[in-house]
C-alpha cells in the first residue's frame, strides 16, 4: 500500500473546480495506481475532513505541436473528492 502522502500529487486549481469547490467537491491530481479508497484516506489523513463519495477520472493525453513536431502530453489521473456537508479544506480556502 502506499504512504498517503505520495497517494495526492497536486490539487488542481482552475475556474471550474472553484466553483465545484463552493459545492463541497476538491479537485486533485493523483497517482495513476491509487485507488479510490486510498484517495478518501489520504484526504481524510491530510486534510482531516470527512470524505463521501470519490470520482476518478483518467484524463487522456492531448495532441500537441512544437517546433513543427508532433507529440503528445502526458495522460494523468484525476480524482474528485465530495466532502460531508458543511466540512472545507481550510488550505484551499486561503485560512
Amino acid at each position: 500500500m502506499q504512504q498517503y502522502d505520495t497517494v495526492l500529487v497536486e490539487p488542481v486549481l482552475t475556474e471550474k473546480t472553484n466553483a465545484m469547490r463552493e459545492q463541497g467537491k476538491y479537485v486533485f491530481r493523483v497517482d495513476p495506481r491509487a485507488s479510490k479508497p486510498q484517495i478518501m484516506e489520504a484526504v481524510r489523513r491530510m486534510f482531516s475532513v470527512t470524505p463521501v463519495s470519490c470520482t476518478v477520472i483518467n484524463v487522456k493525453g492531448k495532441p500537441k505541436r512544437l517546433r513543427g513536431r508532433s507529440g503528445v502530453t502526458s495522460a494523468w489521473k484525476k480524482a474528485v473528492v465530495s466532502l460531508a456537508k458543511g466540512e472545507t479544506i481550510k488550505a484551499f480556502e486561503g485560512a
